[in-house]
């Protein structure tokens, strides 16, 4: 299987948290699932390719999605306590 190729981004959006911003999860019964992330009148829509199809492509994304989450949470928790994320902790 090939998997999905390395491609450099063209370009970058930066989308900065803040109060009122949000991540929901929209599962439905019968097409592919929605994450929502929502930065106050901006909303950034992930779902497959196609919305009534899933692949194994894209079930290795959403896991690779889920694990990065889980890793960006826990670097922001330990500078949120100002411990050392490994690299350095901003400002300090």
């Amino acid at each position: 299987m090939m998997g999905r190729r390395k491609v450099r981004p063209v370009s970058t959006i930066a989308l900065k948290v803040g109060q009122g911003a949000d991540v929901r999860n929209h599962p439905y019964p019968q097409r592919s699932p929605v994450l929502g992330l929502i930065f106050g009148g901006t909303q950034v829509l992930v779902t497959t390719s196609a919305n009534d199809h899933v692949t194994l492509d894209d079930v290795e994304f959403a896991r690779s999605l889920a694990r990065e989450a889980a890793m960006f949470a826990g670097a922001v928790e330990r500078m949120f306590h100002g411990l050392p994320n490994g690299l350095r902790v901003a400002g300090r």
